[in-house]
C-alpha cells in the first residue's frame, strides 16, 4: 500500500471523544514500552507521528491516526507496567476494554505487539485469547528483533510460535524491527489483505484483564 496521507487525529479518553469518520480500524495492542509507537511511525514512514517515550505507561489515551483518508491506525494504552501509579493503571482497563467492546466490529485486524527479547507474557496471552474469542483477526509482531543475534532470533521465533501459535488466519508471529525495517513488508502484506477483506463478523469475546 502507498501511504499518501497520514495524520494524528485525536487522543480519546472517553467514548464521546472518538472520531466519527468512517473506515476500518487497525488496532495496535501491547505492553507498555514494547515499541508500538515506534512501529507505527516506521510503518507509516513518519518519524514523529506517534509519540515515543522511554517512560513506560506514558500513553494513557486511545490515539487515532487517519491514514489515506480511508482507514485508521488506533494505538491503545499499554498494559502491564506495575510501576505506573495504580489510579492510572485502573483507567487503562475501561478505556482499552471499552474501545474493544464498542468498536470490535470495525477492527479489520489487530497487531499484537510483543518484545522479541522477552517473549509473550501471561498478559499477552490473555490479550491473544480475547482477540480469538471476539473473532478479531490479528497478527503477532515481536519488536526489537534487531537487538538479538542470529541464534537469538531463531530461538525467539521458536518460543513465540510455541507460546502464541498461528493466528486463526494462519499467520505465524513475525520478528520485526522499527530500526532496521525487518518484517515491515510482511506486516503490510497482512494489513493489505485485512483491509481489503474488511472487519469480520464479530462474536462477543471475553474481556481481557490488566493488572489492577
Amino acid at each position: 500500500m502507498k501511504i499518501v496521507s497520514c495524520r494524528f487525529e485525536r487522543a480519546a479518553y472517553r467514548a464521546e471523544d472518538e472520531p466519527r469518520a468512517e473506515g476500518s480500524y487497525v488496532a495496535f495492542l501491547g505492553r507498555s514500552n514494547v515499541g508500538k509507537s515506534s512501529l507505527i511511525n516506521r510503518l507509516l514512514g513518519v518519524a514523529d507521528l506517534a509519540r515515543t517515550s522511554s517512560t513506560p505507561g506514558r500513553t494513557q489515551s486511545v490515539n487515532f491516526y487517519r491514514i489515506n483518508e480511508a482507514f485508521w491506525f488506533v494505538d491503545l494504552p499499554g498494559y502491564g507496567f506495575a510501576k505506573v501509579p495504580a489510579e492510572v493503571r485502573r483507567s487503562w482497563r475501561p478505556m482499552a476494554e471499552g474501545f474493544l467492546e464498542r468498536c470490535g466490529g470495525r477492527i479489520a485486524t489487530a497487531i499484537l505487539v510483543v518484545d522479541a527479547r522477552q517473549g509473550a507474557t501471561d498478559l499477552d496471552l490473555t490479550m491473544r485469547d480475547w482477540l480469538v474469542g471476539a473473532g478479531v483477526r490479528y497478527l503477532a509482531a515481536a519488536t526489537k528483533a534487531d537487538k538479538l543475534s542470529g541464534n537469538g532470533r531463531a530461538a525467539a521465533e521458536r518460543g513465540l510460535r510455541e507460546a502464541l501459535g498461528a493466528s486463526p488466519a494462519g499467520a505465524a508471529p513475525l520478528l520485526v524491527s522499527a530500526r532496521t525495517g525487518l518484517g515491515l513488508r510482511a506486516i503490510w502484506s497482512h494489513l493489505d489483505q485485512a483491509l481489503d477483506a474488511g472487519a469480520p463478523t464479530k462474536g462477543k469475546g471475553r474481556a481481557w484483564t490488566s493488572e489492577s
